[in-house]
Parts: C-alpha cells; structure tokens; sequence
C-alpha cells in the first residue's frame, strides 16, 4: 500500500468522526514507539514508522484547531456580554437625563454682572444653593410666596477639585439692593432668587454668582429617605414639639426626621447660627452617603435619589441639564473629605426697630471672604470654618 494510499485511510478525514481520529492519534503514537523500538540495526526505519509520524502530526494540528476554536467562542461569548452591559449603562444614563429634563423646573434668570471674573480664577464657579419653605402648595414654583430657611454659597473651586460651603444666616442685616437694609431672606421675598444673589454679590465685593438652585423642604425629606436615612452628627441635644429630639453624636435619621433637624433653632445656642451649621451638618452626611458605592452602584436607588433631587428643586433659566449632568462629571472624583464648611463673618447679635432680631456683619471679614472667593484662594481663607463631622 502505497504513502498515499494510507492517507486516504486515516481516520479523522472528511469521512470520519473526530473521535475516531483521536482513537488514531492514541494508535499512532503507540505504533510509532513500537516501530522505533523494532527499527533495523542498520538504522533503516520499520514499516509502519511514517505512518505513526503522519498521525501524529495531524493530530497536533486538530489539537491546535480545536483549541483555537474554543478560544475564538469565548472570545465571542465575552464580547457579545461586554456590548450588552455597554449597552445597558449607556441605556441607563439615558434614562437619568431624562428624568434630570423632565423633572427640574426652571425659574428667572440671575441679573447679568458687569464684574469681570478674575484670571486667576480659572473655572471655579459660584452657586447659590436656597432651601425653601414654600407656601405655595405646589413643589413645582418652590419660589413662589415662600421663604428662604437655607441660604448656602456653594463655591466651586479651578479644576472642580475641593468645594466650600458658606452658610449665610437668614437674619444678617444687609443692604438690598432698591429696599435699604433688613434681614438678608427679605431679599428673597422682595425679588426672589435673582435679588437675594445680587445682595450677596454685592455685600462680598463684587463676586460673580453664577447659577442658584433651591430645593423645597419636601424634597429634604425625600432624599433623605431615598438613602435609606444618613447618619447626622448633632452638636447639639435638643427635644421641642413639631422638630423631634435628638442626642449629642451621631443619629440615623429619616425624612421627617432630617426636616425637623433642619428646621430647628428654638433651642440651639446661636438659634440661626446653629441651625446654618445643622443644614451643613446634613449636607454633608447626604454627600457622604451618595458618594458611598451603595447608592453610585444601585440603579433603583440612584434612580430615586435622582428623581428627588429633581423633582423639587427649581434651577436659574440659564442652567441646563447639560451643563447640571456635565458638572456632575466633572466632580465624579470629589469626596466628602474635599468639602470644607463655614458661616459668612458675622460679629454680634442686635435689635432693629423694624427688623427686630438681626446678626450684625462683620464688615472686614466678608470683603476678605470676598476676595477668596474672587481669587478661588479659598484655602487660604479660614476665618468662620465649621467643623463638621
């Protein structure tokens, strides 16, 4: 029988199944050591050794393709499950900015400023961050006959890389713009957000402010249950009717809980002062919370946690969900340890004939807070820090 014709009788041809080429392969190998173990003293090779040589490397070759094709499946398999999670993120950030669009609202548009922002102040920004306890009956004009209990400057620093948070007591005695002086949330009375960001500008020399949003109390309530309630620390014991009781140290809190801490000043030492520092107190167990891989990692309640954020809060007309989602992007790497929290300079306490109870301006001390703020050299400015934990 001739070379040729052997090979046309090997298993694992077109006419033969793969199990009978392996069979083969598995002869081959034990023929070929028993032909090298018969071979000829003159060296001459036995019958049957090219037959065994041919086997075997066909059978290397089918290892080969074998393998080859296992890979290539399950390269296929990874890929296919790679573009379908893919796919399913992208679906998801799709669905979030358009709960973002459908749900915020938008109000009047904050006065152009003829300041011109400093050089060195890069891309910081100024926003005016109101909580708002609206009479209005209706969460979708939470500006509308209502007052603002949370007044907060949020400054963002160049590069989005730290934050400071200043809380403005609601009874400073300040100059209005077109209403002489009174208690800075007059402000907001007389002419809503657009007033109460020029007072501010105006009292701290001159600073661009450069977007606001206010959140209804309700929406204080919501987010915090959304969470799943945060951990509060209270500087302060308190018990009054109508705000809850709560200890010195950490409380878990829910909704109603956060509202009524939020709210209270009756008791606190500083009454206004203190309860500026308690908001702050909450904001930043709300950040720590939403920053913490539970919530970033839970569609449901990342989800909810969007739509309440959103649901109640009305921005200036000027602000876009584009330019809310792309400053969410830009802080994707903040931590609650990069947010540092301060009361706007404040030296006393008086009485006004027409005001009554107002905290007296420390006049020194807000035009060198406006000039960090001016200059974003807000790491240099440490006058009125609050320590919150």
């Amino acid at each position: 029988m001739s070379g040729d014709d052997r090979d046309d009788e090997l298993p694992g041809t077109d006419d033969a199944s793969s199990d009978d080429y392996e069979d083969a392969d598995r002869d081959a190998y034990s023929d070929g050591a028993d032909a090298t173990a018969q071979q000829p003293a003159d060296g001459a090779p036995a019958e049957g050794a090219g037959y065994a040589a041919t086997a075997t490397r066909r059978g290397r070759r089918h290892r080969r393709r074998k393998k080859a094709g296992w890979l290539k499946v399950t390269l296929l398999s990874l890929l296919s499950m790679f573009l379908v999670i893919v796919l399913a993120l992208v679906g998801f950030a799709l669905y979030l900015n358009h709960v973002l669009s459908s749900n915020i609202t938008h109000g009047a548009s904050l006065p152009s400023s003829t300041v011109k922002p400093a050089a060195d102040a890069g891309n910081s920004q100024n926003i005016l961050l109101l909580g708002s306890d609206t009479r209005s009956g209706t969460v979708k004009n939470v500006s509308e006959n209502a007052r603002a209990d949370v007044i907060q400057l949020v400054h963002i620093s160049k590069g989005h890389k730290s934050v400071q948070v200043i809380h403005f007591p609601r009874d400073l005695y300040v100059s209005i713009p077109g209403h002489g002086k009174n208690k800075i949330n007059a402000a907001f009375a007389y002419g809503g957000p657009g007033l109460l960001a020029q007072t501010i500008s105006q009292m701290l020399g001159g600073i661009v402010i450069d977007r606001y949003a206010i959140i209804d109390f309700k929406g204080f309530a919501d987010l915090t249950d959304d969470l799943g309630g945060v951990n509060v620390f209270v500087a302060q014991a308190f018990d009054e009717k109508g705000y809850g009781k709560f200890s010195k140290g950490y409380n878990k809190m829910n909704g109603d809980q956060a509202l009524g801490f939020v709210r209270e000043r009756h008791q606190l030492a500083e009454g206004d002062i203190d309860r500026g520092r308690n908001q702050q107190a909450w904001i930043s167990a709300v950040v720590h919370k939403t920053l913490s891989a539970g919530t970033l990692l839970n569609p449901v309640k990342l989800t909810n946690t969007v739509k309440d954020l959103t649901k109640y809060t009305q921005v200036d007309a000027d602000t876009s969900s584009g330019d809310i989602r792309n400053l969410a992007l830009d802080m994707r790497n903040l931590r609650s340890g990069d947010i540092t929290y301060y009361t706007a300079p404040f030296s006393g306490f008086a009485n006004d004939p027409v005001a009554g109870s107002i905290d007296v301006v420390n006049k020194p001390q807000m035009k060198k807070l406006g000039r960090a703020l001016y200059h974003d050299k807000m790491s240099d400015y440490s006058y009125g820090k609050n320590s919150i934990q």
